[in-house]
């Protein structure tokens, strides 16, 4: 089990990924080629990347196992602004630092002769390395990034939403089953025990579609902490999807209705239509309408389009309540900060 231990200030620093991270992506679809679960999800990507790929899983494998740990510097920060970024970064990283994160690695195995260069500060090293990551992008990411886009919106839709309702007490509440918020630690299904002490550092919080299960943190206690977590995907069972209320019906129509609830945390045009029992051309004009009056937000990621409900359509949809707020019984975390011994 992960335990994620948070002060007043870390909730106050506690940040959620405004975009999908292109080298978390990248490294975690590496595990989702190799395994044989989420068919549903990941059934079609699977088979159509391998056609794609000539070698590349091989040489990146040794780098990132099919389970268990993988060197934090594949996944600097700044993936988050794109791959060019990223890999930039990588590349800049101190040999002193690959070559320590590499000794973890080649503890368990042995490593090929090339990415032992890489500790070395290699530079043909590092251009094999940065190559075969692009080319396996390529092939594996760069086709199904608006789908990948689109998937991660919705997800920060629901969290969003669940920030902007009851705080960071909320977020923290609404994230995934594996993952369990008792203040002030958030507790998380993981493979080895650990304890992570924020110690005023704050979190950043990225949604992943390639992260299955349980959450991934850095190895490396002394970096910036990050927790990448699954996003919801919408084949999964979702309590985000609502059922509207019958006033609801009898003021905008009853499938205009079924529409609004049908949205719930994020779809696109065809999995609403899906979800409503119409037509794609009919669920984009009852959503278009939606969007005019103030209740949906439609976000495009390339030849994506992702429906999400705003604060008002979400307010409409359950009759006008308030959701339901965190317990008003307990300490306040603020205060409570003190007794997380750091």
């Amino acid at each position: 089990m992960l335990r994620v231990h948070f002060t007043g200030l870390d909730l106050a620093r506690l940040r959620l990924a405004g975009d999908p991270d292109v080298l978390w992506e990248t490294v975690l679809s590496l595990h989702r080629l190799r395994d044989k679960q989420g068919e549903s999800i990941y059934g079609d990507w699977r088979s159509e990347t391998r056609a794609r790929l000539n070698g590349e899983t091989r040489l990146l494998a040794p780098l990132v196992p099919s389970r268990g740990y993988f060197p934090d510097f594949l996944t600097p920060p700044e993936g988050l602004d794109g791959l060019e970024s990223g890999v930039a970064a990588l590349r800049a990283t101190p040999a002193e630092r690959v070559h320590e994160e590499l000794s973890r690695l080649s503890t368990v195995r042995t490593l090929p002769a090339w990415i032992r260069s890489l500790g070395e500060g290699d530079a043909r090293a590092f251009g094999k390395l940065i190559g075969a990551l692009h080319t396996y992008h390529e092939a594996a990411i760069a086709p199904y990034w608006a789908h990948i886009q689109a998937r991660i919106e919705a997800d920060r839709a629901v969290r969003g939403r669940a920030l902007l309702d009851g705080g960071a007490d909320a977020l923290l509440s609404s994230l995934p089953p594996t993952m369990r918020w008792r203040a002030p630690v958030l507790e998380a299904d993981y493979p080895v025990d650990r304890d992570l002490y924020l110690n005023g550092r704050g979190l950043l919080l990225v949604p992943s579609f390639f992260c299955r299960r349980t959450p991934v943190a850095l190895q490396n206690p002394d970096l910036t902490p990050v927790l990448v977590y699954p996003a919801r995907h919408m084949s999964e069972p979702s309590s985000c999807v609502q059922t509207p209320p019958r006033s609801l019906g009898k003021l905008v129509g009853h499938t205009r209705s079924a529409v609004l609830g049908s949205i719930g945390g994020g779809c696109t045009t065809s999995e609403l239509a899906r979800r409503v029992g119409v037509s794609a051309a009919s669920a984009s004009q009852h959503a278009g309408v939606l969007r005019e009056a103030g209740l949906v937000l439609t976000l495009r990621h390339g030849s994506a389009v992702l429906h999400t409900l705003t604060p008002l359509g979400a307010a409409l949809l359950r009759g006008g309540h308030r959701p339901p707020q965190p317990s008003r019984g307990r300490t306040p975390l603020a205060e409570r900060s003190t007794q997380a011994t750091l």
